[in-house]
């Protein structure tokens, strides 16, 4: 029986691998995966169904999609590490240009402006966190955290980090993987009331084995934390390092952890311009002070501009490239790849869309929404919003711990009518009860949020 191309694979045509055969001395595909296990390899024919044309495979792949409900149809109070923003299309019909999509990493020989949009990425990050270097973007904020932490390990030669117990789950199950196994992570309790470190349960905590200090701004939970200047000055006096991560759409009216104390800052870049997509467009970013001692340990690349040789020309290039694995792949401070240098690009054309007063206005504009949104739920008879007493920023946890309905029933109401509820707390906190995280940012209008408070209103009074 003669051989048939596939339609979609290449190099599938039999004369076309009788000729790469020859080329490389094999008489048959067979003989490339000579040294592999008999009973590893497969010998029967593969159940694949007949290939559909393109028409009908369109057809039943938008079947499926359409079972999908996203935020375009539902009303979303969803956030817990991926939030709802507006995206101006000027940062997708920038990000999705052939020079940026398709070059995003790579050598000078094929930059077509990347370095330089990279380097302006990274000056207008730098003055949003008031430091001096930003390195090219890392996979998430989770990575950029342990990246930090790491750094600091290497810095100090310490191995244990201290971090809040309101930490994101998710972040902190990938912070003890990449951390694994030379950097222990010990978690510090909260104040009940205010969600706050405990400063008494930090200083017991801290030792001389301490390489860092990590905690997040506004943490995970939303609250502000109010302690940040004495958490660092905590630290500082057993030599270690503070490191912060922060939701940077929140710099417009929060001082930058910079100014009380951190080190290393680091975070999402996704309230930037990036849209959900089904949970990211995620991408960190790590920023330190122009100190040789830490720049010298980031493992990412980090661009820089310099005169060239005719008299008034700048171009972009690597600083300290032997510090990355690109140049020493050994001996790299970790191994990194092209990581999500194109949501770099796309942060950047974002913070130069808005510029100091348009950080400010989003800023002020989530926090009025979000304390509308409190004061609403809150006047629901048996609700509490927001558990904690801090003053908070896009996102609050309601208890619904005296309302007769579990989360979990009420989510389920809300889905029902349309809306995406906010994320279970029940399990990674049980010590909350029945409260959730609800997220409210410049996207939500007035009628948006009283649509939400009704429809809960609604589901607690339904017996």
């Amino acid at each position: 029986m003669k051989k048939q191309a596939h339609p979609y694979i290449p190099n599938t045509v039999p004369e076309v691998q009788e000729e790469m055969l020859r080329e490389i001395g094999a008489q048959t595909i067979e003989e490339l995966f000579d040294g592999i296990p008999e009973e590893l390899q497969y010998k029967k024919e593969m159940n694949i169904p007949k290939a559909l044309s393109e028409y009908e495979l369109r057809r039943y792949i938008d079947r499926i999609l359409a079972k999908n409900k996203s935020t375009q149809e539902y009303l979303n109070f969803l956030g817990a590490g991926c939030w709802n923003h507006f995206v101006p299309a000027v940062c997708d019909e920038v990000n999705q240009r052939a020079e940026f999509l398709t070059a995003y990493a790579g050598d000078p020989y094929e930059d077509h402006g990347r370095y330089q949009a990279l380097f302006e990425y990274q000056s207008l990050m730098a003055e949003l966190v008031d430091m001096d270097v930003v390195n090219v973007p890392t996979f998430d904020w989770a990575q950029a955290a342990a990246t930090s932490i790491r750094m600091a390990s290497r810095i100090n030669g310490r191995n244990k980090v201290l971090l809040p117990k309101t930490i994101s789950p998710d972040r902190l199950k990938v912070i003890k993987n990449y951390c694994s196994p030379h950097i222990e992570c010990i978690l510090v309790d909260y104040e009940e009331d205010s969600g706050q470190i405990n400063l008494s349960d930090l200083e017991a905590k801290l030792s001389s084995s301490i390489a860092a200090v990590y905690f997040e701004n506004p943490s995970y939970l939303g609250f502000v934390e109010t302690k940040g200047q004495e958490i660092s000055k905590l630290a500082k006096s057993f030599d270690a390092i503070t490191i912060v991560g922060v939701d940077p759409s929140s710099l417009g009216v929060l001082s930058p952890p910079s100014h009380y104390g951190a080190d290393i800052v680091c975070g999402d870049l996704q309230p930037l311009g990036m849209h959900m997509n089904y949970g990211g467009g995620q991408s960190g970013f790590i920023a330190t002070h122009d100190d040789l001692t830490f720049i010298q340990e980031y493992p990412s690349r980090l661009f820089g501009i310099a005169p060239t040789v005719v008299e008034g020309e700048y171009g972009f290039g690597d600083v300290l490239y032997d510090r990355t694995s690109f140049a020493l792949r050994e001996k790299g401070k970790e191994s990194v790849g092209t990581q999500t240098a194109l949501w770099g690009i796309t942060a950047g054309v974002y913070l130069s869309l808005l510029g100091p007063d348009g950080m400010y206005k989003l800023g002020k504009t989530i926090l009025q929404k979000s304390q509308y949104a409190m004061g609403q739920l809150g006047n629901i008879s048996n609700v509490v919003a927001s558990r904690f007493e801090s003053t908070n920023f896009k996102e609050f946890v309601v208890d619904f711990g005296y309302a007769g309905k579990s989360v979990k029933e009420i989510n389920e109401y809300l889905l029902d009518h349309g809306i995406f509820g906010g994320k279970d707390l029940s399990e990674d906190f049980p010590e909350l009860g029945q409260c959730a995280l609800f997220c409210v940012t410049e996207i939500h209008s007035k009628e948006d949020i009283d649509r939400l408070v009704t429809t809960i209103q609604e589901c607690i009074d339904t017996k």
